[in-house]
């Protein structure tokens, strides 16, 4: 007979078989087919009755992997009896270390937050800003059932990377529905007295349904004393030693507490260039971004991974050829920087120019600056097919001053822009004409790059550095702080949200949330806290549209798809602009609101909401002249909107497919250091299986640019969009694609994921 050795380890008793049958029972309830619990019944009892002694945490290690690698597409219910598996785990665990029983599952929430304070955990947030009877109160809100909406995956992730530990991570105190509770009421914490605990409840309603989620900085660090609440920020360098210094400090903290960066370089002077007129005696833009990549490496996300910085540049940059061998693995590695990523900012006058093979030029921008007293990356084009950068451009090929001119076919710098993409996935494209053309705020500035996701178009300028000595002999170092993006992302699970029909109830919440993380974040950067507050940038996106194709019954290049991607994204932008004028009229509008594209309404005629549209009834139209009338009334809170972030980890949180992109196949392996799970594509059954069935470099990628340009047209930023090749694609086509994008009015792209190269990409900001 085998005998069970309890979790205390000095109990001893006979393994009971009944009892074990009826805990898998009730497990299982969800399995369709009897035979597979069986099955699973039979493996169990004989792996257990092999040895005269088994500990009976190893049975519940038993039970749960045994569980997850059953999952597969033919009986996918198996994920919800791994998640059940854990849970039971997990509520055993917190109730020993918080002292409560453990059938209860959860146990005083308010107790929680005093245990977890007293360790250092938890920050005072909660305790501080809420009474003792608030707090119980908002616990009243805890549904632990919905903890079963979590697949195994999800229930892991969520677990090991986000719940509140003891700090040797193992210590179990803090359950889903409590880091839901919490995430909300921080958020809410600032809120007027006599509604905060019903915008507590209906946040905490939005994320306990999974119908959102927050960025992975905010779900990790909500309530908690270590980190700060945004996914990633922009910084400009300045062409002086002092001012690449400076960012390059900057991007430490923001790196140190759990941020991605992305840094435009552009200004900075090219190799050869004078330095306080000595000719060629500049080293150009790589050693500066060799430093980047080495401060990437050694200031790591709160011990757990190496940071994470994307860096871009001009392609008419005279250094643009070094750039895109930065991340190669052959060459000069003096050369190369193989831990950050890559953009790289295409005019459409170069685009135009690959596609007729014409001439293109380089320039360095320091001689640009020194010759004609402006900046070529301080303009744009205003209109397709005319505008300053193109005429500045120009007088830059005309004159005979610039001796850093070079003539290069433009069809070569982009074969070199793919020839990177096909062997490291970068760089990522950003058109920056129609960026500028579409930012809602051009009236305070320009966008010179994106984000390390490239979702993110906000304006952007450098901070210069002035020093002084005063008259006590003191050196007084004074700061004229420029734009320093921050980027504070939420979206939609549109797996659930659309299902449920409840956007016009969700999307005024997270809103809300949204904005409330500008006012209570801890930012490491006090220029990223001035531009926060300047324009109250918000970034909600979407993840989940493949699963959504699956349940609306669409093949990914059905026509209907765009139909709706395009009718989908309407009603979110809608939704998203209304909530942000309402709470205008509740807090005001953000400080650079006058003289916007909303305070004039030219942001509803340049998306042509305010057109007649002979297809559409007339009530659509008038909706969307009242919001038009609205915001140019009492303004809009946030001075931008909407932005689709890649969401890989909150979407596995979630049980939904990632971001925008197709899925990788019906079914995948993920390993993981003490454990191996089956992920199937959500929601999968033989009847829709035909949808799940093409890999994600099976799918036709032209289909994939045609959905983003019908949702482009309606979010105010930009989108984390991938392209899938295989390794054998042809130069031709994926010049194709890229022309396509261009064309279709993407204003980014981000990965080119080949077949054959594995992609390590930010978690934080893929979140």
């Amino acid at each position: 007979m085998t005998i069970i050795m309890k979790h205390d380890g000095a109990r001893k008793m006979p393994f009971d078989k009944e009892r074990l049958f009826a805990f898998i029972d009730e497990v299982t309830t969800d399995i369709r087919i009897t035979k597979y619990v069986d099955q699973y019944k039979e493996k169990i009892v004989k792996t257990i009755e092999a040895k005269e002694e088994y500990a009976a945490a190893d049975i519940t290690q038993l039970l749960l992997l045994t569980a997850a690698e059953n999952n597969d597409i033919a009986v996918p219910e198996w994920t919800y009896v791994a998640s059940k598996i854990f849970l039971r785990d997990l509520y055993k665990k917190a109730a020993y270390n918080r002292s409560y029983d453990a059938k209860q599952r959860y146990g005083s929430f308010y107790g929680l937050q005093k245990r977890l304070g007293q360790l250092g955990i938890y920050d005072v947030t909660i305790l501080r800003d809420y009474t003792q009877d608030e707090i119980e109160e908002a616990a009243k809100f805890i549904e632990p059932d919905r903890d079963y909406l979590l697949t195994y995956a999800g229930l892991r992730t969520l677990s090991d990377r986000y719940l509140a530990k003891g700090y040797d991570g193992k210590e179990v105190y803090e359950l889903p529905q409590e880091r839901w509770l919490t995430i909300a009421m921080t958020l809410m914490s600032q809120e007027d007295r006599s509604k905060r605990l019903s915008l507590v409840k209906e946040a905490y309603w939005a994320l306990s349904n999974l119908y959102m989620t927050v960025a992975t900085p905010t779900l990790a660090n909500a309530g908690k004393k270590a980190g700060q609440l945004s996914s990633c920020f922009i910084d400009t360098i300045d062409d002086s030693l002092q001012g690449i210094y400076d960012s390059n400090t900057d991007i430490a903290n923001v790196s140190k507490y759990g941020g991605g960066v992305g840094v435009y370089i552009g200004k900075v002077r090219a190799a050869n260039s004078d330095i306080r007129g000595y000719k060629n005696t500049s080293s150009g833009v790589v050693p500066w971004i060799r430093q980047i990549n080495n401060t990437a490496v050694s200031v790591d996300q709160l011990g757990t991974r190496a940071g994470a910085v994307a860096v871009y540049l001009d392609v008419w940059h005279a250094d643009i050829f070094e750039f895109l061998d930065l991340r190669l693995n052959n060459g000069d590695e003096r050369k190369r920087a193989h831990d950050i990523f890559t953009g790289v900012n295409l005019p459409d006058i170069f685009m135009e120019a690959v596609e007729s093979r014409g001439d293109w030029y380089l320039f360095d921008p320091h001689e640009v600056r020194r010759v004609f007293g402006w900046s070529l990356e301080d303009s744009y084009d205003e209109e397709p097919g005319k505008g300053t950068f193109r005429d500045r451009y120009e007088m830059c090929v005309q004159s005979t001053e610039l001796t850093s001119r070079k003539k290069v076919k433009a069809i070569d710098v982009m074969k070199r822009i793919m020839q990177s993409q096909l062997e490291t996935g970068t760089p990522y494209m950003f058109y920056r004409d129609e960026v500028n053309r579409m930012n809602a705020n051009k009236h305070e500035g320009i966008v010179y790059s994106s984000n390390l996701c490239t979702e993110i178009m906000q304006n952007m300028s450098e901070t210069v550095v002035i020093e002084q000595i005063e008259a006590d002999g003191e050196i007084v170092v004074r700061k004229k702080p420029g734009d320093f993006v921050v980027c504070n992302l939420s979206s939609i699970n549109l797996g659930r949200a659309v299902r449920s029909d409840v956007l016009s109830r969700l999307i005024p919440i997270q809103v809300r949330m949204l904005d409330n993380v500008i006012d209570i974040n801890n930012l490491p950067v006090l220029q990223a806290q001035i531009t926060n507050k300047k324009y109250r940038a918000i970034g909600l996106g979407t993840f989940g549209w493949h699963h959504l194709l699956v349940q609306k019954e669409l093949s990914w290049d059905d026509p209907k798809a765009v139909q709706l991607a395009d009718e989908l994204y309407e009603e979110i932008a809608y939704r998203t602009i209304q909530a942000s004028a309402q709470l205008a009229e509740e807090k005001g509008s953000y400080p650079a609101y006058e003289g916007s594209e909303w305070s004039d309404g030219k942001y509803f005629e340049r998306h042509g909401y305010t057109e007649v549209d002979e297809d559409k009834a007339y009530s659509h139209y008038e909706r969307w002249q009242k919001l038009a009338k609205q915001v140019q009334e009492t303004g809009i809170r946030n001075g931008y909107l909407m932005a689709v972030a890649p969401n890989s980890s909150t979407a596995t949180i979630a049980g939904s497919t990632a971001g925008i992109d197709p899925t990788f196949g019906p079914s995948y392996v993920e390993e993981k250091k003490n454990y191996r799970i089956t992920v199937t594509a959500p929601d999968i059954t033989g009847e829709n299986y035909k949808y799940y069935e093409k890999t994600a470099f099976q799918q036709d990628q032209f289909a994939s640019i045609a959905h983003n340009a019908a949702r482009q047209k309606h979010v105010d930023q930009s989108q984390s969009f991938n392209l899938y090749v295989p390794a054998s694609i042809k130069a031709k086509t994926l010049l194709d694609l890229h022309i396509s994008a261009w064309k279709a009015g993407l204003k980014t792209t981000y990965y080119v994921r080949s077949s054959k190269i594995n992609i390590q990409e930010c978690e934080w900001c893929a979140s």
